[in-house]
């Protein structure tokens, strides 16, 4: 069975209350835990957006598990910076942290100031930033020009092996480049024949014998109207999808986007039910597609709920 992954979405709680969270979710049995890395939230109603790299370092040191991070490099973070925060992130907790790289998003990179590059740059310059975190991995000096710009960096604080570095994929195209450089494949879900072919994609452009993730929202509550209620109110914004969850630059414009998108749109996006045993189902259907590891997000504000729920009842249902 694939590993069950709790998901700690920065954008709708405070760092301190996740952090808690994040105590919870180790206790109830998850396998592993899944952050974010926003400098804004999705939508005004959401409210919260804590730093990652510094929330990882305590919530790594405070529970037993293990975590994977979705950030992108290039723009907000030069990959000098991001490459050290990684490096002692792992030298502190060996073996406990994989990064998967995107391309990344106007609404946490516009702040720079700079133009928002189109896909293909973009594409072109994680390529270049994973290159230039790999080699810093290793101890390397590293001087780059090109859509980024690196001059003379070296780490000096190193875990003794670096952490794996994943790429971030949403279409097959995508999943395909990402085969032959990335170390795995980070996802978010979607149709399930959708899945297959962005899973195969992968395998197909050289990922075969890596390692596959996705991530999953879900909704849960005591009715199923709560449920959607939840979803609606907390995830419309973000269940946009692209090419406006990459382009759109603020929260305002998120909620200005979303204003149409109706309680019964969320069922496309997120998993809507006060039956647990369901839950159980649809994630074990989504694992047998051929995936690793499933990080679950709870779209809740309230996660403790959510995670003794899931704990008692979903986790041991997939087990």
């Amino acid at each position: 069975m694939a590993g069950i992954g709790w998901h700690a979405s920065h954008e709708q709680i405070a760092p301190s209350r996740l952090l808690e969270a994040a105590r919870l979710a180790d206790a109830a049995g998850f396998d592993f835990g899944m952050s974010s890395d926003h400098l804004a939230p999705w939508g005004a109603d959401q409210g919260h957006s804590g730093f990652a790299w510094s929330w990882l370092g305590a919530a790594l040191a405070v529970t037993r598990l293990p975590f994977r991070v979705v950030t992108a490099p290039g723009q907000r973070y030069h990959p000098a910076v991001l490459a050290q925060a990684i490096a002692t992130l792992e030298e502190m907790s060996p073996g406990r942290l994989a990064v998967c790289l995107g391309s990344g998003e106007a609404a946490n990179e516009h702040v720079t100031g700079e133009g928002w590059p189109a896909k293909p740059v973009r594409n072109a310059r994680l390529l270049e930033c994973a290159d230039v975190i790999r080699r810093l991995l290793t101890g390397e000096e590293v001087s780059h020009r090109g859509l980024v710009t690196v001059d003379r960096a070296r780490v000096w604080s190193l875990p003794p092996t670096p952490p794996p570095l994943f790429g971030a994929a949403v279409s097959e195209a995508t999943a395909r480049w990402l085969g032959g450089w990335a170390d795995g494949l980070a996802t978010v879900n979607q149709a399930p024949d959708t899945l297959r072919r962005v899973l195969a994609a992968f395998r197909e452009g050289g990922g075969e014998g890596k390692p596959a993730l996705l991530q999953v929202h879900v909704s849960w509550e005591r009715t199923d109207e709560e449920a959607l209620r939840v979803a609606h109110h907390q995830w419309r914004s973000a269940s946009l999808g692209p090419p406006a969850s990459w382009d759109l630059e603020t929260p305002e414009h998120f909620d200005a986007a979303a204003r149409f998108v109706r309680p019964e749109d969320m069922h496309a996006s997120v998993l809507i039910s006060a039956d647990l045993g369901r839950h159980a189902q649809w994630l074990a259907e989504l694992a047998a597609i051929g995936f690793d590891e499933v990080a679950v997000h709870g779209v809740s504000q309230d996660q403790a709920p959510f995670i003794e729920a899931f704990g008692a009842h979903v986790l041991p249902a997939l087990r």
